[in-house]
Parts: C-alpha cells; structure tokens; sequence
C-alpha cells in the first residue's frame, strides 16, 4: 500500500508544531508559522514534500470550512446592523485599493489588465488572522473593530465577483454576458440559501437531534456546508460560496452554536493545511534575488492600503483615530488573494516570476501585521495630540454637534453598546437627564431622529467632554470596549472635572488596577459580573430558595468587592465618605404600600431594631430632608437613604416591601 500521503501529513503536522511553538514565544500569530512550515518543507527548500498537489486539494478544504464558520459565526441581523459600513465602507475600501494599485502598476510599465488584477490581489486582507489578533486582544466590540468586520465581509463577498472578472480581464470567457449568467446564478443561490435558512435546516436538525446522536449532527452539518459548496460549483460559482451561504443558513437556526463548535476542529486542521500549502509554493530564492524590490513592495503595500483604508473611515465620519487604526489592521493581503493568484498564474495575469514575488510579499505583509496593530495605537494618538481637532473628530456633518449640552447634574455615557444602551434608557424612564457620546455615526444619526441627546466624537479629547457638559455633569460612564480608550477617557474626565464620579465597564480583573490608579471611582468587570450571574443560574437549577441564592450572591459579592475596593482605596485621591465607612454601604429603598415599614415612625424604632440601618435621609415628593426628627412617619412613595453593612441591607429591605 502506498502511505505517501499520510507520511506528507506527519511530516507537515509535526513541523508546524516545532515551528508555531518557537513563533508563539515570539507572540506571532499561528499562520505565519504554518506560512513558514511550508517554505521549508516543500520543494523549493528541504524538500521533505516533493508533490504538493495532495496538500493543495485538502487546502482547498479548508478554505470551504473557514467560510463555512465565518458564515455560522455571522448574522444577517449584524449584517444590516452594520450594513453602512460593509456596503459604503467595504465598497469604497475594495475600488479605491484597486484604482490605486492599478494606476501604480500602469505608471510601472504592466498592462492595464495586469495592473488591474494586481489591485485584486492588494485590495483583499486576512479575514482568518485579523479576527484570531482582535479577538486575542479583545477589540471585536470597539468601533475599529465594527469597521473592520464590515471591510472584511463585504471583502469575504467580493473574492466571488473577482474570480468570475479574472479571465475577463485576460480575455477569456464570454465577457460580461457571462458574468451576468453567473451572477444570476449566483442570486438564484442566494435565494433558495434564504428560504432552506428558514424551512429546510431547521427542519432536518430538528429530526437529526431527535436521534440523540452526536455523529449524525456532525455528519448533517458537514453535508449541508459540503453540499451547498458543491451545488454552488455545479452553477458556475466558487465552492467558497457556497460555504458561506450554507453557514449562513445555519447562523439562524438555534444549533449555530453546537454546529460551530463540532466544526470547528475540522476547520483548524484544514486551514493549517492551506496555510501551509501557499508556504510550499513559495521558492526561497525569490528572496535573495530582489531583496530591495521584495522591501519596496511590501512596504508600499502597507502604506497605501493604510492610508486609503483610513481615508475611507473619514469618509465615513469616523474619528481619525479609529480610522488610522482599522487602517492600519487591514494592512495585509488576504488568504483569499492566493486563491485569486492562481486563477491568475492560470490565466496568465501572473508571470512565474511576479507569482513568486507576490507570494514573498504578502507572506511578509500577514507576518508584519502584529507589528502594524501594536503600532497603530501609538500612531493615530499622535496624529490626533499633532492636528487640530476639528481635522480628527470626524468629518461626518454629525461631528457639527451645536451648542453645548445645557443639563445640569447629568450622566454622560460614553459608548452605545449593549450596557450603554440599556442604562440610558432606565434612565431615560426615571426622567435623569443623560448625554450620550458614540463614534457610530450611523447610530448617532438613528438616535437623533429619535430625541435623544447624542454627540459625535471620540470622548477622549477634551473639546467633546466639554461639548457634553462634563464641568456641570454628576457621574461619566464608560461603556466601550477598548481599554486603551477607556484609559483615556477616565483620565481626562477627571482633569476636566477632579469630582465627578467616574464609572467603567471593563472586560477582565487585570484591567482595573491602571484605571483606579487613574483616578476611577468604580470599576465593574466584565468577569466577575459574569461569575456571580453564573453562580445565580446553578443554584436556580438545583431550586435553591430565592433568599439563600441572594444571601450566597451577597457573600460572593461582599468578598470580590472588597477585594476590589481594596485596590481602588490605594489609589483613589477622593473616596468621600465611603472611604471612612469600612464594611458599610449607602443605600435607597422607596416604601411601598401595606410595606411593615409603612405608617411607623423612626421613634418606633422598627427599622434599627429589626435591620439595625441608620436613616440618613428621607425624600418625599420633591423635599428633601437630611437628618429626619424621630417623629418622622413613612409614608407610601418616600424614599429612605439608609447606611447600613450589606447584612442590614437586606433584612431593612424586607421591611420596604408589602408582606
């Protein structure tokens, strides 16, 4: 029996290990070392595989199951979300590149066929490791990497339209009749993907888990990604296509979570595969050959596809400082340009010579692309300290935000996600007046038209905070998910106005310990919430009584707290009183009808008795009175301000609330 195969897999599989743990000492990303395992193991350097073309073909897997999972991952609904920065953003991104290129291969002496493709090539990025970075680095949530995602996709879309103007450009086919053909194909797809999204794979994964069987789930969900991959080459179109649609469908039907998590192996294994597969196509000899050239290009790659990108996100109305970064992020040339490349060195767009010094380049651009998104913070708060703010902030007419905010005693929330959203508009209910500050301009102008006070800009420069009102405001909030950001927005909200309370949302504990040292009043992260919520759902399960669930959350939150408390009381420059009250807690209740409390009187003594809660302050209506006489009676609707340890917060909240 011949083996050859599966010695080629060993081979590759147990360089690759050697070679990304080396790189990952070094934090490259994954794919450069697959990049790497395949320049020296193919042909062209050790020589451990001799045929490639086994490789290749099982590449060719991996890019259908990274489609596959981009389209499980992806959501229509996020799709229209954002469909202003994938349509406007990632259209204006893909024919600027390409004009841009194409004149600088025409000025270069190439063919305007030629030149054009080359903008084909340089126009795509790297869906598979910019997302790996930004999810590493926790930025899928901030505005550069919303803008981003939306690049992508719309590039993710476009490698179909490309590939089909491939052999027109190189004089083949039947022109554009027959891109129409396959266009309409292609809708025709589209469609029948739409309507089997909402009948047809639900259905068959509703009879697949009735079986109970894991096998039979992975098994359907290969068959419908491999399947519709395969009708999608049937019509004319790429298998990569069809991919994406077959995950599409599944991405709305309640097993997208599952399927995603079964498929997933697969995809690593056959993606490594790929990468490794453009690694043994490459001839080392490229390198020594035109070193200088090999510089030139890649560092003339990574300008302009920066600066166009960049240019874009003005274009769009974003500050220049997520601008500068998305742009920076895109930098690369994509996997999907190797696909293209070979549909070229096919066609003959692509000499064996330019094909190598393609291949070269955009190795270097995806290994440089850590470097560039390490650098592009640094570079655009340069940009930004250096210009004058009205060139930054955005050149979208949304960045003219008129007069100043004219609250007093108001909340500023910076960021409109999912916390920012839901707190202004419980604020909104209970009448507090609130700023919102968001970099969206597309969310900005929706809420406009709703009435709500919303302003344009990045909420780290001092003219937006002013603009917000933040001298005259009570607290500032900070909901995004950028720490660097945040960062920046505590410490100058804090030098603007050295009282004000300032609360951030952030993603893990390690993240606290520079915003307190910044001068944060309270930090709430991301992890230990989820912990506590995590802890209330298995008690819920095993029917714990509510008031045990409560008093095991108190305990776990009384600990981490304090824990946390006790980080922020080593650098906090004002804690009020709070910082003199160890253990205790400030606290309102508002007496509701038939409560215990209700009809007795503070000479009673009930609430000391049975809490042991000191009053502080009572309001009723719009009278305010600190320091209430103990003949004071409460009454349905006041409102009792309590200092108390959590302990006495809880049993003075029973005496609130109707027996």
């Amino acid at each position: 029996m011949d083996f050859h195969a599966l010695r080629d897999i060993v081979v590759l599989f147990g360089l690759a290990l050697f070679t990304v743990v080396v790189l990952r000492r070094f934090k490259f990303p994954s794919i450069i070392g697959f990049l790497i395992t395949g320049l020296l193991a193919g042909p062209y350097a050790l020589g451990f595989i001799r045929d490639s073309h086994q490789v290749e073909q099982m590449a060719e897997y991996g890019v259908v199951l990274l489609l596959f999972t981009i389209g499980i991952e992806f959501s229509l609904k996020e799709l229209m979300r954002i469909r202003h920065l994938v349509l406007l953003g990632g259209g204006l991104q893909l024919v600027l590149t390409i004009s841009a290129v194409a004149a600088l291969g025409t000025v270069g002496g190439f063919p305007l066929s030629q030149a054009v493709f080359f903008g084909f090539l340089v126009a795509l990025s790297s869906t598979a490791i910019l997302m790996k970075l930004m999810m590493d680095a926790g930025e899928m949530d901030t505005p550069q990497g919303k803008a981003a995602l939306g690049i992508l996709i719309f590039q993710d879309l476009c490698i179909v339209p490309l590939m089909l103007f491939t052999p027109f450009l190189a004089g083949g086919g039947q022109g554009l009749v027959e891109i129409a053909i396959v266009s309409a194909k292609a809708g025709a797809v589209i469609v029948g993907a739409h309507y089997g999204a909402r009948f047809v794979v639900p259905w068959l994964f509703e009879q697949v888990v009735k079986t109970r069987s894991r096998e039979l789930f992975v098994l359907s969900i290969i068959f419908i990604g491999m399947g519709t991959a395969w009708l999608t080459a049937q019509v004319g179109l790429s298998l990569a296509l069809g991919a994406f649609i077959a995950g599409l469908a599944i991405s709305e039907s309640e097993y997208s979570h599952q399927a995603l998590s079964d498929i997933m192996p697969f995809r690593e294994a056959f993606m490594s595969l790929f990468f490794i597969s453009v690694g043994m196509l490459l001839k080392p000899a490229i390198l020594f050959k035109f070193p200088l050239l090999l510089l030139g290009l890649v560092l003339s790659i990574i300008l302009v596809k920066a600066l166009l990108t960049s240019a874009v996100g003005l274009v769009l109305g974003l500050p220049m400082r997520i601008a500068l970064i998305a742009g920076l992020s895109l930098a690369q040339i994509g996997e999907f340009s190797f696909v293209l490349s070979r549909s070229g060195l096919k066609y003959g767009l692509l000499t064996p010579e330019t094909y190598q010094l393609f291949l070269a380049a955009s190795i270097a651009t995806m290994a440089l692309t850590p470097l560039c998104m390490k650098l592009a913070g640094p570079v655009a708060d340069f940009m930004t300290a250096t210009l004058p703010h009205s060139w930054t902030r955005g050149r979208s007419s949304l960045a003219q935000n008129g007069e100043k905010v004219g609250y007093q005693d108001h909340v500023i929330i910076v960021g409109y996600g999912v916390n920012g959203k839901n707190l202004a508009r419980i604020l909104k209910s209970l009448e507090i007046p609130r700023v919102i500050v968001e970099t969206n301009p597309f969310t900005v102008r929706s809420l406009r038209r709703e009435g709500e006070e919303i302003i344009f800009g990045d909420a780290s420069k001092p003219e937006i905070l002013e603009h917000a009102g933040i001298r005259d405001a009570r607290i500032v909030v900070v909901a995004i998910s950028d720490a660097a950001a945040s960062r920046r927005i505590a410490a100058q909200a804090r030098k603007m106005h050295p009282s004000i309370h300032v609360i951030v949302r952030t993603r893990y504990l390690l993240e606290m310990e520079p915003l307190f040292r910044l001068g944060v009043n309270e930090v709430i992260p991301e992890e230990f919430e989820t912990s506590v919520e995590i802890l209330f759902r298995v008690l819920k399960r095993f029917l714990i009584p509510q008031d045990v669930i409560e008093e095991c959350i108190a305990d776990v939150r009384r600990d981490g707290y304090e824990m946390l408390r006790s980080v922020s009381k080593r650098h906090s420059h004002a804690v009020g009183i709070a910082g003199f009250l160890s253990g205790a807690e400030i606290g309102s209740f508002r007496v509701r009808k038939n409560a215990p409390i209700e009809g007795e009187s503070l000479r009673g003594g009930m609430l000391r008795s049975r809490s042991g809660a000191t009053v502080v302050a009572i309001k009723r209506g719009d009278e305010i009175i600190a320091n209430p006489d103990p003949v004071w009676e409460f009454k349905d609707g006041d409102t009792a301000l309590l200092l108390a340890t959590p302990e006495q917060m809880r049993a003075a909240a029973k005496l609130f609330e109707p027996a």
